[in-house]
């Protein structure tokens, strides 16, 4: 569940085109994240999935006519508009949104949509030749201009055997974009940058020197910040997870190409958050071939990294308008300890301390418990959260000092 979108009121409007099925497993995911699921549909829409099925799902009256009055007696396409958090309209075939671009209002979903206050996010599905067509096109710029989100179809292969774009967007970008829309926009206008992931210190061809930092928290923060409405700017080593959608991402492997990324986008930011598990040490000599079994001289000779949170706490007294910088800590013995040294050591704003010897939390898991400390003396100990719900404390937490 997402407490993000707990008891979050959405309508979802759903046109007539074959991607309508996938609202199916939408609405199913919005109902897990804990959002209130209310859906209407066009006639067309009806010839691809039934009410029925969306009103089991949804737990729900599904609504499909403007001309149904309501248990307590009000208009639908009122009623339902000012009854929400969000309308998403998924899919938008290229007949709803020309409606939408023009103001008409002749069935129950472009009636709602023009009557609502509320954010719309609109996902437009079809085939790609509509799709590059200079009216939809057109179209959808207008939609934009009004200050509807539009957001893009996927690429790949559609439902006529074309390749190209018109896919239904996938969900979890539009979940990404959904909680977006319904969360306070409260660093808009801020630059922050997140370092996340672990770094690689290449031995060999094969071998390498690393940690078990998986990138989650850092990732989670990354996308928290975005959804808050900060440019966000993710310096990232390898990893797996699916970057956060609308965050600028730096890929890069080793200690050293992410301080010179780092380096290079630092005096633009208002925030700098190091989150990745950057290696202290690297191998003094890179060995061009595999290194074979039965070598005679098995000493590993390390070379130290740069320390990128402690030259960035330097370089704070020489900027006078120096970011907010907030470290990581991962410790096993004397924690807290370890932190507030660490705090002032590298002249931070702010440090978030994990215990790595707890056994609920940790680097591949979902869930994180940490302590944050603030150059002011403040102390927050957090239970065990998700690490989406970290990201959005440790954001306040930086709110409350910029």
């Amino acid at each position: 569940m997402s407490f993000q979108l707990s008891n979050k009121r959405i309508l979802l409007g759903i046109s007539g085109g074959i991607a309508a099925y996938k609202t199916a497993d939408w609405t199913r995911a919005l109902r897990q994240d804990g959002a209130v699921v209310t859906v209407m549909m066009t006639e067309s829409a009806q010839r691809f999935i039934t009410p029925l099925t969306l009103a089991a799902l949804s737990g729900n009256k599904v609504h499909t006519s403007m001309f149904a009055i309501a248990d307590d007696e009000r208009l639908p396409h009122i009623a339902l508009g000012r009854d929400c958090d969000l309308i998403l309209l998924a899919p938008a075939t290229a007949n709803t949104i020309a409606r939408l671009a023009h103001g008409l209002t002749d069935d129950l979903v472009s009636a709602v949509v023009l009557a609502a206050q509320a954010k719309v996010l609109i996902c437009p599905a079809m085939n790609g030749v509509m799709y590059r067509h200079p009216a939809t096109t057109h179209n959808i710029a207008r939609l934009k201009e009004y200050g509807y989100t539009v957001i893009p179809p996927a690429c790949g292969e559609l439902a006529c055997g074309d390749q190209g774009p018109g896919r239904l967007a996938e969900w979890e970008t539009v979940r990404q974009e959904i909680i977006a829309a319904i969360t306070p926009q409260d660093l808009q206008g801020k630059k922050i940058m997140v370092s996340a992931g672990p770094t690689w210190e290449a031995l060999d061809p094969v071998c390498l020197l690393t940690n078990r930092a998986s990138g989650k928290m850092g990732y989670a923060l990354a996308a928290a910040a975005r959804r808050r409405g900060a440019e966000v700017i993710m310096v990232s080593g390898p990893s797996s997870i699916t970057p956060p959608f609308g965050v600028k991402v730096v890929s890069v492997v080793s200690a050293r190409e992410m301080h010179a990324a780092i380096r290079q986008w630092a005096t633009a930011m208002d925030v700098i958050i190091m989150a990745a598990a950057v290696s202290d040490y690297r191998p003094s000599r890179y060995e061009p071939h595999k290194i074979k079994k039965g070598v005679t001289d098995t000493s590993l000779p390390l070379t130290a990294n740069p320390d990128i949170l402690r030259e960035l706490g330097e370089q704070k007294k020489d900027t006078r308008c120096a970011p907010l910088l907030v470290g990581f800590a991962a410790e096993s013995l004397d924690h807290l300890e370890e932190g507030r040294r660490k705090l002032t050591d590298k002249k931070l704003d702010l440090i978030a301390i994990n215990d790595i010897k707890a056994e609920d939390a940790g680097f591949a898991g979902d869930n994180n418990r940490v302590t944050l400390l603030d150059c002011h003396g403040t102390v927050e100990e957090m239970p065990l959260l998700s690490k989406e719900e970290v990201a959005h404390r440790i954001l306040n937490a930086i709110l409350r000092q910029l």
